[in-house]
């Protein structure tokens, strides 16, 4: 028997916390890391890079998943002529939130500086039942900056029955250039997930969606190529240098399958990190 207090009380249960920040700059004619901080649950780790890829930073949740009231933020700056890529180990989990939970806050910002290019490349988000997400990706570019994003939902694993029939979801993109914003993406679900997935005019039962942005001078030339490996469910345009593209599948593994080739456009024939063959 427990004494007086509950074990599952929202306010005794133990939520996991924390910062990454990591910063690039160029060498020479190499990207190099220039300072780390990591404090708690997230890390990052820097595998050698391959001949024609740049250098890769591959953040790790050593807390194996995210639940309601924890805190994640971190922050990477890529300097002056820097060319980095940020992925994730592997695809990051919202777990079922108690119903007095508050919700897991998420906060990732990226700072790109002149002549200078990033991606930011995780691996999907799979959202459980009952998850209540808070998450938002603020990007800030210099005039002349290059930036290519990838952001993922997989709603339930199909190959597991699995459905979100309840939920809350808030996930916001913005991205702004020299202070103006170019980019304010917002995504709310609150309720019955599901239902709202199946409405014909919303994802017509997708359980799987995808946004896609690139940020570049000649982001508009890409827009015949990524419109020509589409799936049917998809959908593109471009417009002052930016190019931003949506997709629904069925599974994430056919999500994954259409993302792939619309990097290839985008990167041409440089290889996606490695952890997205895992």
């Amino acid at each position: 028997m427990y004494d007086a207090a509950c074990r599952s009380d929202v306010g005794a249960l133990q939520r996991a916390s924390g910062e990454l920040y990591v910063s690039f700059r160029r060498r020479g004619e190499a990207t190099v890391l220039d300072d780390l901080r990591q404090v708690g649950c997230l890390k990052a780790r820097f595998p050698r890079a391959e001949p024609t890829a740049w250098t890769t930073a591959v953040t790790l949740n050593t807390s194996g998943g995210i639940a309601g009231g924890d805190r994640l933020r971190a922050t990477f700056e890529i300097a002056d002529g820097a060319q980095a890529t940020i992925t994730a180990q592997a695809a990051e989990r919202f777990y079922r939130a108690l119903p007095e939970s508050e919700p897991a806050h998420v906060r990732t910002r990226i700072i790109v500086d002149n002549s200078a290019a990033a991606e930011w490349l995780p691996q999907e988000t799979l959202l459980f039942d009952r998850c209540v997400v808070d998450r938002r990706l603020e990007v800030e570019l210099a005039l002349d900056a290059s930036f290519l994003a990838v952001e993922a939902l997989v709603f339930g694993r199909a190959a597991m029955g699995e459905r979100i029939e309840h939920g809350r979801l808030s996930d916001l993109i913005r991205i702004r250039r020299c202070g103006r914003l170019l980019l304010h993406d917002a995504v709310r679900l609150v309720g019955e997930v599901d239902a709202v997935l199946r409405r014909p005019a919303i994802a017509n039962g997708a359980r799987a969606v995808a946004t896609v942005v690139h940020v570049a001078p000649n982001a508009e030339a890409r827009l015949d190529g990524v419109r020509a490996v589409l799936p049917p469910e998809g959908g593109a345009s471009a417009w002052n240098g930016l190019l931003l593209a949506r997709m629904l599948a069925p599974t994430g593994g056919a999500l994954r399958h259409a993302l792939i080739a619309v990097l290839a456009i985008i990167r041409g024939l440089r290889p996606l990190p490695r952890v997205w063959s895992c």
